[in-house]
């Protein structure tokens, strides 16, 4: 029952009371300070308990030794290290700011239900500064995958068709091709993260299956993974915003 609620009922009653019992009045006294004991009361619960959801979202400290009895951390390490180093690599070949061979070598192209890089379905070369030359000669029918897939890559490539062959203009340093190369960045930076969600989440699911082991080590253990985890993120996500402003020149 609330305190308000309280002090409508109750104070009439004794304030009425008062003309024939005068003595009353400090029991009227009693029941104010009852009342505002109340109300501060409640008001300081609801501090502390302010301060106790304040407080459960500290730094976890990291207990390699602790984490050892329950999941392979190298293994853990290793598996986000990789997902970083690949989408280093990826940023490497496929975003430069000038379009290169190397951009277009590792093209995956769909063709016929399967997945290839460009430079196993045709010959690539650059035949000056200006103009790359794809030849299809010994594999012309994957000509209008290819295309397909330069058109959808994002490296914002113009591909001329001339019998087997593909003549792509290497295009200006535009700023529609920076934000189309900061898109693609972005992509590849996503994909690394989800691939270390995947990671955490997996050893996770390891230590959950151990038996013999307390509640609280569990526990205890989960958080050290996250906590492993999102620093490995916080690496990624580093190396991405440097990316990022590069191809924006920021």
């Amino acid at each position: 029952m609330g305190t308000r609620f309280l002090q409508r009922l109750v104070l009439p009653v004794f304030i009425k009371s008062l003309k024939s019992h005068p003595n009353l009045a400090n029991t009227r006294e009693r029941v104010l300070c009852v009342n505002n004991y109340i109300a501060v009361r409640n008001y300081a619960k609801g501090k502390d308990k302010g301060k106790d959801k304040k407080g459960k979202g500290g730094k976890v400290e990291i207990n390699i030794t602790q984490m050892s009895e329950l999941v392979p951390v190298d293994k853990l390490k290793d598996r986000c290290q990789s997902a970083i180093e690949k989408m280093k690599e990826d940023f490497a070949k496929n975003l430069s700011l000038r379009s290169t061979t190397g951009s277009l070598d590792s093209l995956p192209v769909k063709h016929d239900g399967k997945d290839y890089e460009l430079q196993e379905l045709a010959q690539i070369v650059r035949k000056n500064p200006k103009t790359i030359v794809i030849n299809f000669s010994s594999f012309p029918q994957a000509i209008p995958d290819v295309l397909k897939a330069i058109y959808n890559s994002g490296l914002n490539l113009n591909p001329q068709q001339d019998g087997t062959t593909l003549y792509v203009p290497v295009p200006k340093v535009t700023k529609e091709h920076r934000e189309a190369l900061a898109k693609n960045a972005k992509a590849l930076y996503i994909k690394c993260r989800d691939a270390m969600k995947d990671v955490q989440n997996d050893f996770i699911k390891k230590t959950k299956k151990q038996t013999g082991v307390s509640e609280d080590t569990v526990f205890s253990v989960n958080k050290q993974i996250i906590a492993m985890c999102d620093e490995f993120q916080n690496q990624a996500k580093n190396i991405y915003e440097t990316k990022h402003n590069e191809l924006l020149n920021k």
